[in-house]
Formats: C-alpha cells, sequence, structure tokens
C-alpha cells in the first residue's frame, strides 16, 4: 500500500525544529558521482575504518541502487555558531546536535509509515572504536548513518540545484542531512 505524503502535515512538523531549509526532493534527480569516492580513498582518515564510509557502505554502484530504491528524500540544512570555525573539536561538537535533528525527523516519516534511510554529516563517531576492521557488524545499525560523501553524493550539487545557503559566514556551520524514504 502507497502511503500519499501530507505535505501540509510535514512541514507543521518541521517548523518546530530548528532546520534551517529543507528541499523535498524526487531521488530520480539525485546523482552518485566516483569523484567523491576517490576523494574518501585518498584523503579521507576514515576510509575503511568505519561502517559508514566506503567500502563498507558498498560499492558506487550499490550505494546509487540503495537511493534510487527511495521515491523521494528530504534535504535539510541546520546551523550552528562557534567561535572559531578552524578549531575541528568546537565545530564538530555540534554536529551532535544536528544529529539528533535527523532522527527526529526520520522519526516523524517512520510514524507516518515510511521507510526511510539516513545520509548524513561526516562519518558516525558513536563507537570509539568501529566494529568494522575487525569484520564484526556494526553495534547501533539503527543509530549509525553513513555520511553523503560515502553515497557519492555532492551535497554542493543539491545546495546549487535547489538554491539553499551553503555558507553563513566564518563561525557559523551549516550540517546537511538527507532522508530517503518509501
Amino acid at each position: 500500500m502507497r502511503v500519499k505524503f501530507n505535505t501540509e502535515k510535514f512541514e507543521e512538523f518541521i517548523s518546530q525544529y530548528p532546520v534551517y531549509e529543507y528541499r523535498l526532493l524526487d531521488t530520480e534527480g539525485l546523482h552518485t558521482r566516483e569523484r567523491v569516492r576517490t576523494i574518501c580513498r585518498e584523503e579521507c582518515e576514515r576510509y575503511g575504518t568505519t561502517w559508514a564510509c566506503p567500502p563498507a557502505v558498498g560499492t558506487l554502484g550499490e550505494c546509487a541502487e540503495k537511493i534510487h530504491s527511495y521515491e523521494k528524500a528530504v534535504f535539510f540544512s541546520s546551523v550552528a555558531e562557534v567561535s572559531d570555525a578552524l578549531n575541528m573539536e568546537e565545530t564538530l561538537s555540534t554536529r551532535r546536535a544536528h544529529e539528533e535533528l535527523t532522527g527526529e525527523i526520520a522519526a516523524f516519516l517512520r510514524n507516518e509509515g515510511y521507510e526511510t534511510y539516513i545520509l548524513s554529516t561526516e562519518s558516525c563517531d558513536i563507537c570509539g572504536q568501529c566494529t568494522y576492521p575487525q569484520g564484526q557488524p556494526c553495534r547501533y545499525p539503527e543509530r549509525m548513518h553513513p555520511c553523503l560523501e560515502s553515497h557519492g553524493i555532492v551535497a554542493a550539487e543539491i545546495i546549487e540545484a535547489e538554491q539553499m545557503e551553503y555558507q553563513l559566514g566564518i563561525n557559523t556551520i551549516l550540517w546537511f542531512s538527507i532522508i530517503l524514504f518509501r
């Protein structure tokens, strides 16, 4: 049975949260890019160390297939203020609030009868040491959200196409998530 999306109810719900901007998208317009995977492989210290990153999330083709198995998505941002954006510890400490917000939005969609799949910010940091390198299953699969980039999505492409804000100032951080739903 297909559930008809109630845009008005969703807008009423989301207006209660500190979402800076959001867009409802058709997943057919989402593209995966090999260049993102190249950057992951060559420049990211988390590559190959967590269930939330390549290669653990699957091949780029598998990720594209998963993304497109969902019809719709909500892409959104939240804002965090920091005293010094170059202080990575301070900047990353603001991420948890965005992850909680992401969880709240996903819970709303699930309560409305949708199956969800979340792609969020950075790499998972729930556990001090991920089980991935040891070949054991993820301890918290329901809480672990792979990052957008792990699936080859270029957030800047969506932001530009949807005419959203990408930068608000030197000490303002914008976090982005996408929740796929069907």
